[in-house]
């Protein structure tokens, strides 16, 4: 039986409650917030688990295997921090840290204590995004010319991290998932159309290595929620949408050839589109967040480095948040991801 307990019970916390217990031989045993209605409802649906305040409750307690956290950004560093160091293994929510150098603190203390340390990066786990990984890794798309994301709506506004920091942390871990390393260099803007201390949008344009440029665009102030990537190759397109309902994948079969005949007219090669067939793929509907969660109770059980969302790739997308920031702060200047 694996112990859990669950520090922050608002929005995403009850949800974790709610998954852990449904895994077999797994025990949500305390969780704690500081609001008190918040935990009164959350005994109300499941009056076995213990409530509390106090969230060092948690920390202290003995029959405790593994903590998670749920509140907000900025105190994910102490309480992650707090939790390795009473001996816990921990599932944190994104971003791990506001520092990518905390993310690596964290890290090292994980390995120190031998702890689990993952880190909530929730559509690794989405069956369409894992799709994409295998239109990317198998070359069927060919090369990748470039991708862009789309991630907006109307709110919810946050008033502890802008929407860079908000949305962004999704989408830079689907493209490191995706084309499997990091990005080079940055360049961004946003703007506070609220008038509020925090960027209500952003528009990212990411460098990754052999030459693959993307896209990323987030906004809380925007008329549709969307949610989309699109792929372009030089041998097939794709686009993953999560709010469709038919399927989330469309694969098109579209490239552009050159002409074998040199025209003199126009002194070079005349480019083609060639148009194939749209393939909507099957998709398992399985809800990612648990999904993530029985990912992570395995690796405690078997004692195995959660690789897919460990803390190197939660430093890997803080690092690259720190440069999008560095740049909207100068203008859109290029910055180099360190």
């Amino acid at each position: 039986m694996v112990s859990i307990g669950v520090i922050g019970c608002g929005h995403w916390g009850p949800n974790h409650i709610r998954i852990f217990s449904q895994i077999p031989n797994v025990n949500v045993h305390m969780c704690s917030d500081l609001d008190v209605a918040r935990l009164s409802s959350i005994q109300a649906q499941y009056p076995d688990i213990q409530a509390t305040k106090m969230y060092k409750e948690i920390l202290l307690s003995p029959e405790i295997d593994a903590v998670c956290i749920a509140t907000p950004t900025a105190t994910h560093f102490n309480l992650v921090k707090e939790a390795l160091e009473a001996n816990k293994h921990v599932l944190c929510e994104k971003p791990l840290s506001l520092k990518a150098d905390e993310c690596l603190e964290l890290k090292t203390l994980a390995d120190t204590k031998g702890k689990i340390l993952a880190v909530g990066h929730i559509f690794l786990f989405n069956e369409g995004i894992r799709q994409l990984k295998k239109y990317v890794t198998s070359g069927e798309l060919g090369n990748i010319y470039y991708a862009h994301s789309a991630r907006t709506n109307l709110g919810p506004f946050r008033y502890d991290v802008n929407a860079l920091w908000d949305l962004a942390p999704h989408d830079l871990a689907i493209f490191n998932y995706l084309f499997d390393t990091v990005p080079v260099s940055v360049s961004a803007r946003g703007q506070k159309c609220l008038k509020t201390s925090l960027d209500d949008l952003a528009f990212a344009t990411l460098e990754y290595p052999h030459n693959i440029l993307v896209n990323i665009h987030v906004s809380w102030l925007d008329p549709r929620k969307v949610r989309q990537i699109t792929i372009v190759g030089d041998q097939k397109m794709v686009v993953w949408d999560d709010l469709d309902n038919l399927g989330p994948i469309r694969l098109y079969d579209k490239h552009v050839e050159k002409t074998q005949v040199f025209y003199q007219t126009y002194g070079e090669f005349q480019l083609l589109s060639k148009e194939g067939s749209i393939t909507i793929p099957k998709i398992a509907a399985h809800e990612p967040l648990k999904v993530q969660n029985q990912y992570f109770v395995e690796c405690l059980r078997k004692k195995n480095v959660p690789d897919l969302i460990d803390a190197q790739k939660a430093y890997d997308v803080v690092r690259t948040l720190e440069a999008i920031q560095a740049s909207m702060d100068v203008g859109g200047q290029p910055v180099k991801v360190k």
